[in-house]
């Protein structure tokens, strides 16, 4: 078995890799807290007062966000690049996340507007800094050890997610017994998000090196980003592997986006979850998605990035069904774990292909092509289930099976991507 230090690129040591993987461990914490498993039912139940438009409202909020990363993320990224400004960017969107998600805790009941400010804003910066760090990734790993170090920092996300969650059920537990409602407790876990992502985040600036060097001339000139962006996308077709892949991420996040922002409103409205039991079902979906993401870094390096990412697919299909048709908890609760699984293992194995697909010197404006695929995904995914059950009239069940359309999808554009030949062009730049 190789060192650690063997799989890194000359000059990085293992404490770096910690140091970025550590940014995973913090922003974790905002997905899973936020999106995933209490503001959104807090935002359904409390904020929109459980009206037939509640979950559109949501979705619709998540949908401006992810618009705002898809016009900015590639120019975000190409400017990054020009500029040797990748870590200035991350610490600025890092700001922009704590302070928005810290925002979150004035939203009460019928504060709607409050609510969909602040969730914008929070997941914008989210959404910009999870695209930046992401570029990282091929200067510290080698070419056969980016699904290896990918997993590593995923699974070590899944656990800040689990630090975050663990936390919040701890207060929201104590505040029940106390007889605080939601509009009580839930502000206070969008402070205590908001002070460990900012608090956990302090190692990757700390250690993480910013290796890009400015380019000459380059200095105040954003529309060198915008003609670099023009220049990758006119000659697409010398990386169309890489192109191929970004729309079936296009496809397969839609899907797996979807489950990320509806799973508690899911729980609660589709199988009559309670608030404490939806928690602890997040909670362990947490620690499956990091088994998923560490158990498919090895494997993804072993039987090559593409037929990984396809086993993932196959097993959110086969999760979608299961969740359709689970009238019972239990069976509920292995579509949840299967979810966990699917969803460490994709993700992982999706950034880790984009990494693989990368030319060296446009790393992250490439990132911010496969940000503006995830976050094109993450626009109609959910709210196309947003405009499902507002149609009929609250059928999450429905809505949750024609989710598993997009995974099919992805699946079917797959199979026209050739991991080698993409990774040569690469190579060539």
């Amino acid at each position: 078995m190789k060192r650690v230090a063997d799989q890194l690129n000359p000059g990085v040591r293992p404490r770096e890799v910690w140091a970025w993987a550590c940014y995973d461990f913090a922003n974790s914490g905002y997905t899973t807290v936020v999106i995933t498993a209490i503001f959104n039912a807090y935002f359904v139940a409390a904020v929109a007062g459980k009206a037939p438009w509640a979950t559109l409202a949501w979705t619709a909020s998540l949908s401006v966000s992810y618009a705002l990363i898809v016009v900015t993320a590639p120019l975000i990224g190409a400017w990054a690049d020009v500029h040797g400004a990748k870590k200035r960017v991350l610490f600025l969107s890092t700001i922009g996340c704590v302070l928005g998600t810290a925002a979150l805790s004035l939203a009460g009941p019928g504060d709607l507007w409050i609510a969909v400010v602040a969730l914008v804003v929070s997941n914008f910066f989210y959404g910009t800094g999870e695209n930046i760090t992401a570029a990282f990734l091929p200067e510290l790993a080698k070419g056969e050890s980016l699904g290896k170090i990918s997993g590593w920092a995923w699974a070590f996300g899944y656990l800040g997610g689990l630090l975050s969650l663990g936390l919040s059920i701890a207060y929201v537990t104590w505040a029940q017994g106390q007889g605080q409602t939601g509009a009580e407790f839930v502000p206070v876990t969008m402070l205590i998000t908001a002070v460990l992502f900012a608090l956990s985040s302090v190692p990757t600036f700390l250690f993480l090196k910013e290796r890009a060097r400015p380019r000459q001339g380059a200095a105040g000139d954003y529309m060198s980003a915008f003609s670099r962006l023009q220049q990758s996308w006119r000659h697409a077709r010398d990386y169309r592997d890489l192109v191929r892949f970004l729309a079936c991420i296009l496809f397969y996040q839609a899907g797996v986006q979807t489950v990320v922002a509806i799973a508690a409103i899911y729980a609660q409205e589709a199988m009559g979850f309670g608030t404490t039991e939806t928690l602890v079902m997040v909670l362990l979906v947490n620690v499956t998605a990091a088994i998923g993401a560490f158990a498919f870094g090895y494997v993804q390096d072993r039987i090559g990035h593409v037929r990984s990412v396809a086993v993932t697919l196959i097993g959110w299909c086969v999760t979608t069904l299961v969740a359709w048709q689970a009238t019972e908890a239990a069976w509920f609760w292995v579509a949840a774990n299967l979810a966990g699984l699917c969803m460490g293992a994709s993700q992982s194995a999706g950034r880790a292909l984009v990494g693989y697909f990368s030319p060296d010197d446009r790393r992250a404006e490439f990132f911010g092509l496969w940000g503006l695929a995830v976050k094109l995904s993450s626009i109609f995914g959910p709210l196309t289930y947003g405009l499902i059950t507002w149609v009929t009239g609250g059928d999450h069940r429905t809505s949750m099976l024609l989710t598993g359309v997009f995974f099919i999808a992805g699946l079917a554009v797959l199979s026209g991507v050739d991991a080698q030949r993409g990774r040569a062009a690469a190579v060539r730049g």
